[in-house]
């Protein structure tokens, strides 16, 4: 059974999705449980989500967002795709906390220098936010670029990580 459940942090509700293991299936900036599940691979979806505590999930958002950065570093995550992105994935949870890369950067850590469009789906398809930290992925200018959360929710991630 997977459970899911919504804490307040100081950028915003977080809710996230885990799997009767303790694995993270979807996560982000949302109080609604309806922007998560379609995020969740078919393979992955749960038939039956309830509500209830996220154990040392909900421990680790908590620590994150209180300044404790590595606190997310080995939460489980559970993600279906193909070998690239499946791959990418795994080097984003590489990616330090206050120290962003390129989109460009983030391509050639992952293999692919010229797959610079790849790695940014890999960003874009990623359901497992924070933990899978597509936010430190900027544009190569240093803009934020895009974010699922939103932008302002983005500025608020890297100045939090810069800070602590």
């Amino acid at each position: 059974m997977s459970t899911w459940s919504t804490l307040d942090t100081p950028i915003g509700p977080f809710t996230a999705v885990v799997d009767a293991g303790g694995a993270v299936l979807a996560s982000g900036w949302t109080a609604a449980l309806d922007d998560l599940l379609p995020l969740v691979h078919p393979s992955l979806r749960p038939s039956e989500v309830h509500e209830g505590g996220l154990g040392a999930v909900g421990e680790a958002i908590t620590r994150y967002h209180a300044g404790e950065l590595s606190a997310i570093d080995d939460v489980p995550v559970r993600q279906r795709s193909g070998e690239f992105l499946e791959h990418a994935w795994d080097v984003l949870r590489t990616v330090p906390a206050g120290a962003p890369v390129t989109y460009t950067e983030y391509a050639a850590k992952s293999g692919r220098p010229a797959a610079v469009r790849a790695a940014a789906s890999a960003c874009a398809r990623n359901a497992a936010a924070l933990f899978v930290p597509c936010h430190r992925v900027l544009r190569t200018d240093g803009t934020m670029g895009g974010f699922r959360w939103g932008v302002e929710v983005k500025e608020k991630l890297i100045a939090h990580e810069a800070a602590h």
